[in-house]
């Protein structure tokens, strides 16, 4: 389970980041749990996996600040993703929001800023707030959150917006709608897909079928899960709260999925039949 044998996915710079990273929704809001959370972030980036997502909605802010103390004096071992709310995400307030998640942080850049979601500033708003930021070294790429293919498009013929990094929307096997049109778009388009929620909150690991082909393997529902979000080619972020948790999904990076496994998750999760309109949590 070494770092070196980690996945990893190019972002449309052609640099490569780690296909497994660590999600951080809720966390950072149980003070009793802060010491157990910072360990598991701090073993993830151990493990080859570090790409920590996080954002200013969670919290409130919370989960940034927890996040600044798991990789304080570790910064430039961490591909570090946060996002701005869609009701900061005009010019001037995504940077203010973007420097307040710095401050929160406790570093003076993002490696990648993201619009959370689509909401009534015009896209050219926010990404002027981005260019801006780019501008002045406080992100290094700049992406979007649950944009679907019709957004993407209207992006994408905007000035500058040829250069979105990424999408990170909700996609597992129980939710495999953009597998129809915005898989394939962002595939053609050069555009990082980002999967949150892989294993659905740990709703999926309650099935059968899935509790099958995982003991075929010798691996954990959760482990499957992970594997085959990585198969398709998409970066995934679940969230780790717990050392045992951090460990148990990074031995999805070395799990190889074989076509009879494949087939019956298929069978078991079957890929859409037609257009699906994005799905949120």
């Amino acid at each position: 389970m070494s770092a070196e044998s980690a996945r990893t996915i190019a972002l449309p710079s052609g640099e490569e980041i780690a296909a497994l990273g660590q999600g951080t929704w809720y966390l950072g809001e149980d003070p009793g749990r802060r010491k157990q959370e910072i360990a598991a972030l701090r073993l993830g980036v151990d493990l080859g996996m570090p790409v920590v997502d996080t954002a200013e909605m969670y919290g409130a802010g919370a989960a940034e600040e927890l996040v600044g103390d798991a990789i304080r004096g570790r910064r430039e071992e961490v591909f570090l993703v946060s996002k701005v709310l869609p009701g900061h995400a005009d010019r001037k307030g995504t940077v203010a929001a973007c420097e307040g998640s710095l401050r929160r942080l406790r570093t003076e850049r993002l490696d990648l800023y993201l619009l959370h979601w689509r909401g009534r500033w015009p896209l050219e708003e926010t990404l002027a707030g981005f260019t801006d930021l780019m501008e002045a070294e406080k992100i290094r790429y700049w992406g979007v959150s649950n944009l679907d293919v019709a957004d993407m498009a209207e992006l994408t013929t905007l000035p500058g917006g040829e250069a979105v990094g990424a999408d990170q929307v909700l996609y597992n096997l129980s939710r495999r709608g953009i597998e129809w049109d915005l898989l394939p778009w962002c595939r053609e388009a050069g555009v990082t897909v980002m999967a949150y929620s892989p294993i659905e909150q740990g709703r999926l690991l309650k099935g059968d079928a899935l509790d099958a082909v995982a003991r075929a393997l010798g691996a954990t529902p959760a482990q499957v899960a992970l594997a085959w979000v990585l198969e398709q080619g998409v970066a995934a972020i679940p969230r780790s709260g717990s050392p045992d948790h951090v460990r148990e999904n990074r031995g999805a990076v070395d799990l190889r999925l074989p076509t009879e496994a494949l087939d019956a998750l298929d069978e078991a999760f079957p890929p859409p039949s037609g257009p699906t309109p994005l799905e949120m949590l």
